[in-house]
């Protein structure tokens, strides 16, 4: 039976924990030393920005503690709270759906509702303004009926829209994730004592979903606060706009460096608010648990309304960008617009997507076990948090401070696809950290034990059972990853040798000289090969739930 605790407040939580922190059994050097490399290579970006900011010197100080910059802060943090908690309400909200009810053609819609996730922030806020903008479609359909204009589409209420659709995928993925390993005998044991589907839901359901809700709620906030595409198409001024603008304007770039140390220590805050809402709850069970999945709740005369609901975000953040850009494509057609060959970008895309997620699981799995089984504040915990970094910080500053290492210490890397691929890893880590912990946080370390016992070392227990068992959270990682270094711009332009082109890149070089027709055809394919691996895993996952495993 899974038993959650609550937990204590953090400060009392880390003072009782102090005097105990060096005295517990300590985790093997090999995955030590494998974490502690993880958390380095994650920490290079703030060991580069800190280094610019002191040679600003006092001027860079100054620049920081501006009232402008407590403004832009200001406007951040309202915008990160706004995306974090639509996007944590609709993408659970879609889970439960698609996952735990009988609402019709789940399949497509699971697909579909990941899709946006692929979508590059700058295509997807410009088809948006296409569409909700003034002079745009809507306005357009709505003409005919006495609406000669809509409210205007920028600032707060665009970017909010916008990023909300590029975001809910990643609480889908991980409360989806959750919800298949729940074990349905606790949610049907509450059923037997009288209470019914909200209150099961609030008090076994929810509780235990915690990890995963928090994990996802951090994916979008730390996404929020390192996008530049949407807010500034938008024109709602963030903290990762004021940085871009620095970099482009000024000579100097240690002030951008010193806002840039700014997002880090929100990072620092987003971290520690997760780590308090998730707890020190146990989430594995002390027996065998149930060997079969949940049934499916049935809506009745809600399922087509439910499928309705579903079909929003679906319609707002796929259906309304591949309709406009299908639309620049025919139209260029038309036109004679001349084409670009795709055929490679396309393979450098999944070739160096696909080796991203492998070596981001890789380096993840250490520190996931780290997280999950040597649970001190000191050195776990900590290492936890700082691979999460870098995925707070706008694509340009980490790429730019792994030029900074590669031309001053490793040379041999420099514009290479190794450099290129160690900052997908530094900027995706948190997805696959994420994604794994939370699979390892069901698996009951009395099967690791009895394992031992049994005469194997713990290599060979991590292979033969560790591993099977956390496969689903190491594939949904391993498939976050592969979607976000498809789409991925700034680190790609920066640090990829010269002439490799991928997707993302073909797209930007279009969209910037203003040839619709090329953006739309290489964003459409970018959809279209980003669809393969998430139907693969949707496909997989509902072939795995009616063989009768959890």
């Amino acid at each position: 039976m899974t038993t959650v605790s609550d937990a204590a407040p953090a400060g009392r939580r880390f003072l009782r924990e102090l005097p105990h922190a060096f005295l517990r059994e300590r985790p093997p050097w090999p995955l030590l030393g494998l974490g502690v490399a993880a958390g380095l290579a994650a920490l290079l970006p703030a060991f580069y920005l800190v280094v610019r900011a002191v040679d600003g010197g006092a001027d860079t100080w100054e620049f920081i503690f501006r009232a402008r910059t407590a403004q832009i802060l200001g406007r951040t943090a309202l915008l990160i709270g706004i995306v974090t908690v639509v996007s944590t309400v609709v993408g659970t909200l879609l889970a439960w759906f698609t996952l735990r009810t009988d609402m019709p053609l789940r399949r497509v819609t699971t697909v579909a509702v990941v899709l946006p996730l692929v979508i590059p922030s700058f295509v997807m806020a410009t088809t948006a303004i296409q569409f909700f903008g003034a002079g745009g479609v809507l306005e357009g359909w709505l003409a005919p009926f006495g609406v000669e204009r809509i409210p205007r589409f920028a600032g707060l209420r665009g970017a909010t829209l916008v990023l909300v659709l590029m975001t809910y995928p990643y609480v889908f993925l991980s409360v989806r994730g959750a919800l298949r390993r729940l074990d349905p005998a606790l949610e049907e044991a509450a059923r037997s004592m009288g209470y019914g589907a909200v209150q099961t839901f609030r008090m076994v359901t929810l509780p235990i979903l915690r990890p995963a809700l928090a994990a996802g709620s951090l994916l979008v906030a730390l996404y929020t606060l390192s996008d530049f595409g949407a807010v500034a198409l938008l024109r709602y001024e963030t903290f990762t706009f004021a940085i871009f603008n620095q970099y482009e304007s000024a000579l100097n770039r240690s002030v951008a460096a010193g806002l840039s140390l700014v997002l880090v220590f929100f990072a620092v805050l987003l971290l520690t608010g997760e780590g308090i809402t998730r707890g020190r709850a146990r989430f594995h069970r002390s027996t065998a648990g149930a060997v079969r999945p949940a049934v499916d709740a049935e809506l009745g005369r809600w399922r087509w309304p439910v499928l309705g609901f579903v079909s929003l975000p679906v319609v707002m953040g796929l259906a309304i960008p591949v309709g406009i850009l299908t639309w620049w494509l025919v139209r260029g057609l038309l036109r004679d617009q001349t084409m670009v060959a795709l055929l490679e970008p396309a393979w450098n895309s999944i070739a160096i997507s696909l080796t991203a997620a492998l070596l981001t699981v890789v380096v993840a799995m250490p520190v996931a076990i780290l997280a999950v089984r040597h649970r001190s504040w000191w050195p776990s915990r900590l290492i936890e948090r700082v691979t999460h970094i870098g995925f707070g910080l706008p694509g340009v500053v980490v790429a730019i401070s792994l030029v900074f290492f590669g031309v001053n210490y490793a040379r041999p890397v420099y514009q290479s696809n190794w450099l290129l691929l160690f900052g997908y890893v530094v900027l995706f880590l948190p997805a696959a950290v994420g994604a794994i912990r939370y699979s390892l946080m069901q698996v009951s370390p009395r099967i690791e034990e009895a394992a031992q016992g049994l005469g194997r070392r713990p290599l060979r227990v991590l292979v033969s059972v560790t591993l099977p068992m956390v496969m689903p959270g190491v594939l949904a990682g391993g498939a976050l990853v592969f979607l976000m270094t498809m789409k991925e711009l700034p680190a790609t332009l920066i640090l990829s040798p010269i002439g490799f082109k991928t997707l993302a890149t073909v797209i930007w070089d279009a969209s910037t000289d203003a040839f619709f027709a090329r953006t739309a055809a290489a964003s459409l394919l970018l959809i279209a090969l980003a669809g393969l691996p998430t139907a693969y895993m949707v496909l997989r996952d509902n072939s795995y739930r009616s063989g009768g495993g959890h």
